[in-house]
């Protein structure tokens, strides 16, 4: 679901980040307002954002032999609520793009709308209308289901900005510049394989994790406190949690077992050869040819000189450790002047 550099046209990525900074402005607000109740929010932040992140690499074949994943962001929303998941999710996918080359720069305001934005308040939304509505097992049903439709919802926009290029940005000859799917197309495509595969998995591994924290140490989840049903004991077992991503992160390699790229995450060279499949004509967008460039520096959670299974695990664990430095680092000041 990241959208590669190049893809969207330098407008669309404009528009969309000018639509984030709001979003982001207001999280942060928020999740400064959070901390003065939650001692708990920073190293849950860096929690939170470790697992998205290793989530997603956790790739799975889908029809049409391309690949895709699952998120997380749902699953944030409910530990941490949906302010707090969205700043979550967008310090992830900054990562992935600078560090390890997953989705593009200038389209981070797009990938961020989707998967920080969209994704984490509509399944938000889903599981507390399920809450009032299936009382007994409400958070389960609602944990599933909101984790199904989040990320179909997310995926759907992807879908939709992708589509709308070749309608809206062609050259001289009329050939589309940036991604040259038209919507009828990039939207079954995308929401094909989140309906019929990563819908299901995203609502097993929302509901499972969930659960795990639940029982492991239910006070430092954001919905029980919100219902006042945090239990006696204030100190969560974060140590549990901590050993919890160490051993997601030694899985990761599982992900390489799928082969192919995720839909509309090809090089140009890729596109090109897919173009043919769809009955389209085979040449590289212009756009796309002659636009952004960037390497990252683990680019596709690779090391140079590593096998493939040893780098994998080390931008796992690289990237855990970042997480839980950068929250720290970003909130120390705010803490210190929480104890004067």
């Amino acid at each position: 679901m990241h959208i590669p550099e190049n893809y969207l046209s330098p407008s669309t990525c404009g528009v969309m980040g000018a639509v984030m900074i709001p979003v982001w402005y207001e999280s942060i607000k928020k999740v400064k307002a959070q901390m003065k109740e939650r001692k708990e929010t920073v190293p849950l932040l860096g929690i939170a954002s470790s697992l998205c992140f290793l989530v997603m690499m956790f790739n799975l074949p889908v029809p049409g032999g391309t690949t895709a994943h699952a998120v997380g962001a749902v699953l944030i929303s409910l530990l941490l609520g949906p302010w707090a998941a969205c700043l979550a999710v967008t310090i992830t996918l900054i990562l992935q793009a600078v560090l390890f080359g997953d989705g593009g720069i200038l389209a981070l305001g797009a990938n961020c709308f989707n998967m920080a934005f969209i994704m984490p308040f509509v399944g938000y939304g889903v599981f507390q209308l399920c809450r009032r509505v299936f009382k007994k097992h409400g958070d389960t049903i609602g944990a599933a289901i909101g984790g199904y439709v989040g990320v179909c919802a997310a995926a759907l926009c992807a879908a939709i900005e992708l589509g709308i290029q070749p309608l809206l940005f062609k050259d001289a000859a009329g050939a589309p510049m940036y991604n040259p799917y038209p919507l009828s197309i990039s939207i079954p495509a995308m929401l094909g394989a989140h309906v019929l595969v990563i819908g299901f998995v995203e609502a097993i591994f929302t509901v499972g994790v969930y659960k795990f924290i639940l029982k492991v140490s239910p006070n430092l989840v954001y919905v029980n406190e919100m219902q006042h049903q945090e239990p006696k004991e204030k100190r969560g077992k974060m140590g549990i949690l901590y050993a919890a991503l160490v051993v997601i992160a030694l899985m990761t390699p599982l992900g390489l077992l799928a082969t192919g790229d995720a839909w509309g995450e090809w090089d140009v060279s890729t596109l090109v050869s897919e173009l043919s499949k769809s009955h389209l004509p085979a040449h590289a967008p212009s756009g796309m040819v002659h636009g952004f460039s960037f390497e990252a520096l683990m680019s596709d959670y690779s090391i140079k000189g590593l096998p493939p299974v040893v780098g994998y695990i080390l931008c796992a664990m690289i990237a855990i450790l970042l997480f839980i430095i950068i929250y720290k680092v970003a909130f120390q000041h705010h803490k210190n002047g929480q104890g004067e």
